[in-house]
């Protein structure tokens, strides 16, 4: 790990970030920016860091589009620190450095969003998995028996602590602006609801004692299924529960204030599924999130590629934008509650063409309508 010294002191600041919008207003419309906790000011569109080969190559790729997406508006990157096996993150330290070296923003105007909870490896897959898991957390009294889930998922304590300096160092930032618990949904596999949420508030509180400490700015989830299926689904995940785990944390001022989910013109669960109590209710997660005062960022915005050739019909819909991409991001980041859309980008002809909507005002609620029925909502 890096010293404390190398990495870039602060955080993402309202003054920061609307800064770096007040730069860029004359190419990117109004409703480019929404805001998160505290007033921080995220672009609609965030450049994702998963998919990819765990090499030289693809880490320079993703070096090459962050700094370009930082250029045309997007102040929101988004990894984890198992996302090919810790390179995203490291290849996004080096964005960073750069675009900060060649004036292109300063620390306090982005956004940067990670995740633990998956077990990563460093680099690479070592060529006896078992050796290294047990030097690197077993026998340093980072995990210990019982911790781990589904053979390697975890979220004690402890092991967020680690965690959260590991991320810190890969992105060489004294302060990460968003943590996710990743994927929590998996313990659910193996141990009661109970146990389930007991494990919870203990990792809450563990991201409360971080953000005092100025580790981290605001915490969440970021989920793949526990958001978008029925209540009796053995990995659901009940928001209003969540909630009052981190009131247990953190009291009222708690600092549990983002998810994510995939979200997308084939995954619209979020939107139209009523799978969320509050109250006396039951809602769809957006409106369950809008009730809880969480901001809600969408994944898999193209569904991993998916989404990139959609029916010719559906251009109509859309006017003003070129491709399909485009367009199913559009619809993405219009929806009601959507603060932002994550799009995989490796490429700097990726990321001209995605950047390109921010020139757009998001969709009003009619003309969302029509696109949202068009594509069989």
């Amino acid at each position: 790990m890096s010293p404390a010294s190398q990495r870039l002191a602060g955080r993402a600041t309202i003054e920061g970030t609307r800064r770096y919008a007040d730069k860029l207003a004359g190419r990117l419309a109004a409703g480019h920016f929404r805001e998160l906790a505290g007033g921080v000011a995220a672009s609609t569109l965030g450049l994702g860091t998963y998919l990819g080969p765990e090499d030289g190559a693809t880490d320079v790729l993703y070096q090459d589009a962050a700094l370009h997406a930082l250029e045309l508006g997007i102040n929101f990157l988004d990894t984890a620190v198992n996302y090919r096996h810790q390179r995203s993150e490291r290849a996004l330290r080096t964005a960073l450095g750069t675009a900060i070296s060649r004036g292109v923003i300063r620390r306090d105007e982005v956004v940067v969003a990670t995740k633990g909870g998956f077990i990563p490896f460093d680099g690479a897959v070592p060529r006896d998995p078992r050796a290294y898991f047990a030097a690197t957390y077993v026998e340093t009294g980072i995990v210990k028996p019982g911790d781990v889930a589904k053979g390697g998922h975890c979220m004690t304590p402890r092991y967020l602590r680690d965690q959260i300096d590991r991320s810190r160092a890969n992105l060489g930032l004294e302060t990460l602006d968003v943590y996710y618990i990743h994927n929590p949904e998996t313990q659910l596999g193996e141990v009661s609801r109970a146990e389930f949420m007991t494990r919870m508030r203990a990792a809450f509180g563990a991201l409360e004692e971080a953000v005092a400490a100025g580790s981290i700015a605001q915490y969440g989830t970021a989920t793949w299924t526990g958001y978008r299926v029925d209540p009796n689904d053995p990995g659901y995940l009940s928001l209003s529960d969540l909630v009052a785990a981190a009131q247990d944390a953190g009291g009222a001022d708690h600092h549990f204030k983002v998810i994510q989910l995939p979200y997308n013109l084939g995954m619209t669960e979020a939107f139209t599924r009523a799978n969320q109590r509050v109250k006396d209710r039951v809602v769809p997660l957006l409106e369950a999130a809008r009730e809880h005062a969480i901001a809600v960022v969408a994944s898999a915005s193209l569904h991993q590629g998916q989404l990139t050739r959609l029916p010719p019909m559906m251009a109509e819909y859309v006017p003003g934008l070129t491709t399909d991409a485009q367009r199913a991001l559009q619809f993405v980041r219009s929806t009601p509650g959507i603060t932002a859309a994550l799009v995989g980008m490796k490429t700097p002809a990726h990321v001209d063409e995605n950047a390109t909507v921010g020139a757009l005002a998001p969709m009003g609620w009619e003309q969302f309508q029509r696109l949202f029925s068009a594509a069989g909502g």
